[in-house]
């Protein structure tokens, strides 16, 4: 059984990048702040061994990711309205740039992988073993990514 220390130890080594991987499913950050919190208490509640911190990040993304699918299925966020665009704090916006902003709004799949590969550096081999998809699937989709990135971003970066 994994002591609280250790619990702290994963913690403070992925708490951002499980922030991150929920932001970019969820959109806000007090939804992605939630479903962090909620990814760990898993952790907490049933201790798993890992046999190293790759495989401990690989887990939590993949724990982050389908809570996050399971949130955004759940009727009562399907009946939440949305906020008006004027209410919305302009420190939150300001977290994001442009590119990012660009990578959120892809169609899922394609945010997965851009956001796995360049955001948190893994590989497109890594990505097909998280996500359960041939590594060609995966190459795929980051060229399809990467052609609407351009569009989306006035072809100068993608």
């Amino acid at each position: 059984m994994q002591t609280s220390t250790s619990i702290e130890a994963i913690f403070g080594r992925h708490m951002k990048t499980v922030y991150k991987v929920c932001y970019s499913y969820l959109g806000n950050a007090a939804d992605a702040e939630d479903a962090t919190q909620q990814v760990f208490m898993k952790l907490v509640d049933t201790p798993r061994a890992f046999s190293g911190e790759e495989h401990e990040r690989a887990w939590l993304i993949v724990c982050a990711k389908n809570l996050c699918k399971d949130v955004l299925k759940s009727a009562a966020r399907t009946r939440r309205a949305e906020m008006p665009e004027d209410v919305v704090d302009p420190a939150q916006r300001a977290e994001t740039d442009e590119t990012l902003e660009a990578v959120l709004a892809l169609p899922e799949a394609y945010r997965e992988c851009i956001y796995l590969y360049y955001y948190e550096g893994y590989s497109t081999a890594d990505i097909a073993a998280i996500s359960g998809e041939p590594p060609s699937t995966i190459r795929n989709r980051m060229a399809d990514a990467r052609k609407l990135l351009k569009t989306a971003l006035g072809g100068e970066r993608a």
